[in-house]
């Protein structure tokens, strides 16, 4: 348990716990939670990373405070505990909603950012912008629903909402043991209610002075190596069209895709994804050593 801003948050680590190796934060997704990482976790370790799978605030293990669900809070958090885990920067990695925070960590927390890499998560002014260039009818409709009280949340932990989600966005099927977990996880009392809360936020701040923050803050350039990932088959996010701003916005992008694959990139092609995870890590952990290491 970390703690940051005032919150404790449950954070999985592997790896040397050396200063000197590297540190990458892994966020995850919805309706998921730290353990969506997991054929990656102990690749990374092995590989010389000090890796801190994390569970977003409202989920898994973490606090669940009544509020602070908008991407400015929560990329609040992900800074602190970077911190907190006695680092100055990080490499930080996010899928799906965990990619977009993973964005508006970059853009909003500079200083704690080494690298930042996105899997299935258009760049947020995609999102925010124009965000029908970039997810699909499906996904939308998802989201309109989501704005709705109550009924998300007893879709999630009574009906079979987490199954739909899984199967509306992969390609290759879940696991009934996986889906069956991540209905569990959020059976927790009020995680389901904080992971609706995080994509009502994510409408609700369009209007509002933390969205116009967050605007302000990704449309300007990354100076950061920036990767992005997208599964060719994703059924939420179309990938031809994902990479418009990231592309434009990151001095220094990758873009990667993988045939075959639909949205949940870590659990769908964990090989595939560990290849590129560790082909991409290699030159920027180089590159921002001094900087990834406490002074």
């Amino acid at each position: 348990m970390v703690a940051s801003g005032g919150s404790r948050f449950h954070v999985a680590v592997a790896g040397p716990a050396d200063r000197l190796a590297p540190l990458v934060v892994l966020l995850h997704g919805f309706p998921q939670f730290w353990w969506a990482w997991r054929h990656q976790i102990p690749a990374l370790a092995e590989a010389g990373y000090r890796v801190a799978a994390m569970d977003v605030r409202g989920s898994g293990a973490s606090d669940k405070p009544p509020g602070g669900y908008d991407v400015l809070a929560r990329a609040s958090d992900v800074a602190g505990v970077v911190r907190s885990l006695g680092r100055e920067r990080a490499i930080v990695v996010g899928h799906g909603t965990g990619g977009v925070l993973a964005w508006g960590v970059a853009a909003l927390h500079p200083r704690v950012v080494a690298g930042v890499a996105a899997l299935g998560a258009p760049h947020p002014a995609r999102v925010v912008v124009s965000g029908r260039a970039a997810l699909t009818p499906l996904a939308l409709r998802h989201l309109a629903f989501y704005q709705l009280p109550t009924l998300p949340e007893r879709a999630l932990t009574g009906g079979s909402l987490v199954a739909q989600v899984l199967a509306h966005g992969a390609a290759v099927p879940f696991a009934p043991e996986a889906v069956a977990r991540y209905r569990d996880v959020l059976r927790i009392p009020f995680a389901a209610h904080s992971a609706m809360e995080a994509l009502r936020w994510a409408v609700r701040s369009a209007s509002r002075a933390s969205g116009h923050q967050l605007r302000a803050a990704v449309r300007r350039p990354l100076t950061v190596p920036a990767l992005q990932v997208h599964g060719s088959l994703d059924g939420l996010v179309r990938p031809e069209s994902a990479d418009l701003d990231a592309a434009r916005l990151a001095r220094d992008f990758r873009y990667d895709a993988v045939a075959g694959a639909g949205h949940f990139l870590p659990e769908e092609a964990p090989a595939e994804v560990t290849e590129i995870l560790l082909s991409w890590l290699r030159p920027v952990a180089e590159r921002h050593a001094l900087g990834l290491v406490a002074r």
